[in-house]
């Protein structure tokens, strides 16, 4: 239950606050009657959220919230304000308050105004989980290292200004994550979040998808096209691989970021811009600089507070933390019930060199969770490429419970690659199938029976992957060549069960 903090010198308004967020079932509401009060009692006491008003006696809110920000900057504020005050209000948005409320109000924005408080704050506390950070319910964040803690402060310092920001790390780190918790708690919250993968656009393309076209600009333009840029007006655009943006979009790009405006392909005016840039790269952009790949004014653009991400390997301290938080995801997606990892398989965990980072840990738990029928993800159900890397035996018990595991639901080679001298034909001709005592003959056909089955594993695994070709091969350990063809025998569309 969040615990709340409702400080205003009208007593009439206290009493509304706290009947609507009460009623909810949600919140904990605790009164204080000035800035003076509210400050005592959020010393003497842990407070998640606290609404402000502006004009109070002794201490003003705008006093107050500067206060309570140094006592603990992880607590939310919302500012109460009547309609003369509203430019208070701005202000103290960008003091640290998430955003403010007028009066007189109304229980359901109010309700809504802490929701969305509650929900952006949220996304620090899950990037910070993806560093391994730990995270007490309905407390502050807190890191397990020095260098964990730093990146958090450095989110929230970056959340209340507009500087570009570059965030560096290796990928599977969580550098979209952060991305995300620094728009929703930023000036630009209210406006989308628009991600685009330099990597994954062609170069000729390049201007036209961030800053769109005019019909007619060029051959098969036969429609006008606004492009990300536009698109994102008033929010944030997300520049993930920046490191492959050609040189001559750098150019473009930092005269967008410098003369705050762009010109569409084949226009002949500009457009103002908005927009808040996030760049995220795990390349050397320095050695990108000195090979002349990346221009050394765009890199310093960006780099003003660069963010730097760790790898997994970095912190294997914090693995045992990222673990419980992906079991705790599983058991809701797969409506399962474990309740942890054994010593031995966190062992395991922790000897793994991570090349994939905390995207390649989440894969292996949602792979163990498959394979896994105790209420402990054993050692026994970690993908062979981990014991293998590792150097884990398992014992001869634990090879039988794993064997098992694995033999669940397939026969034995079902979803090998199959070889060209494969025979299809049965195994036992009709003729020599013995008859039942009622006279009645029952053909058993080894090759039906089995791509009967087949059909319906796939079928299942499509399912439980929302028809993701690629994750689907990877956990139910078929190869995808051999899964792309099955899928095409049967008739299987995958698109089926994207839902």
């Amino acid at each position: 239950m969040f615990k709340v903090l409702v400080c205003d010198d009208d007593a009439g308004l206290r009493l509304s606050v706290q009947a609507a967020l009460s009623a909810t079932g949600r919140f904990e509401v605790d009164e204080a009657f000035d800035g003076i009060n509210a400050i005592e009692k959020i010393k003497s006491k842990t407070y998640n959220i606290v609404l402000l008003d502006v004009d109070m006696p002794r201490m003003t809110g705008l006093d107050a919230l500067k206060v309570i920000k140094e006592h603990d900057p992880s607590i939310i504020v919302l500012i109460l304000t009547a309609y003369a005050n509203i430019d208070d209000a701005v202000r103290a948005v960008k003091e640290g308050a998430f955003n403010y409320v007028s009066k007189p109000i109304k229980s359901e924005d109010l309700v809504a105004m802490v929701d969305r408080a509650i929900n952006a704050y949220s996304l620090i506390s899950q990037a910070s989980v993806s560093f391994a950070m730990q995270v007490e319910p309905g407390r502050e964040i807190i890191g397990h290292t020095s260098r964990m803690k730093k990146v958090f402060n450095v989110i929230m310092r970056l959340s209340k200004v507009d500087t570009p920001v570059l965030i560096r790390g290796a990928s599977g780190t969580g550098k979209e994550l952060v991305a995300r918790a620094i728009h929703s708690n930023s000036s630009f919250k209210d406006g989308k979040f628009v991600a685009i993968n330099c990597s994954a656009i062609p170069e000729n393309l390049f201007e036209s998808e961030l800053f769109g076209h005019e019909k007619g600009a060029f051959t098969g333009a036969d429609q006008r096209k606004i492009g990300k840029f536009q698109y994102a007006e008033g929010g944030t655009l997300f520049l993930d691989e920046i490191g492959d943006l050609p040189l001559l979009m750098q150019v473009k790009l930092l005269r967008v970021l410098q003369e705050k405006a762009f010109t569409p392909v084949g226009a002949n005016r500009e457009i103002d811009s908005n927009v808040r840039i996030i760049a995220a790269t795990n390349r050397a952009l320095e050695d990108m600089n000195k090979r002349g790949d990346f221009r050394e004014d765009l890199y310093y653009r960006l780099n003003v507070m660069p963010i730097f991400l760790p790898s997994l390997s970095e912190r294997r301290a914090d693995i045992h933390n990222l673990v419980n938080l992906f079991i705790q995801k599983f058991n809701r997606a797969q409506s399962k019930k474990i309740i942890g990892v054994t010593n031995e398989a966190l062992g395991v965990l922790k000897k793994y060199d991570w090349p994939g980072n905390i995207r390649e840990l989440e894969n292996i738990i949602e792979h163990a969770f498959i394979l896994e029928e105790s209420n402990m993800l054993q050692v026994s159900s970690l993908p062979e490429s981990i014991l293998l890397a590792t150097g884990t035996e398992l014992s001869a018990a634990q090879l039988k419970i794993r064997e098992d595991l694995i033999a669940q639901g397939e026969d034995a080679g079902l979803f090998a690659e199959e070889t060209d001298d494969e025979v299809s034909q049965p195994l036992i001709a009709a003729d020599e199938v013995a008859r039942p005592s009622g006279g009645s003959v029952e053909i058993l056909d080894f090759n039906k029976h089995k791509e009967a089955f087949e059909r319906e594993f796939i079928i299942k695994a499509l399912k439980m992957f929302k028809g993701r070709i690629n994750q689907t091969a990877l956990h139910a350990n078929i190869p995808k060549k051999t899964l792309l063809r099955k899928i095409e025998k049967y008739g299987i569309n995958a698109r089926d069960y994207s839902e």
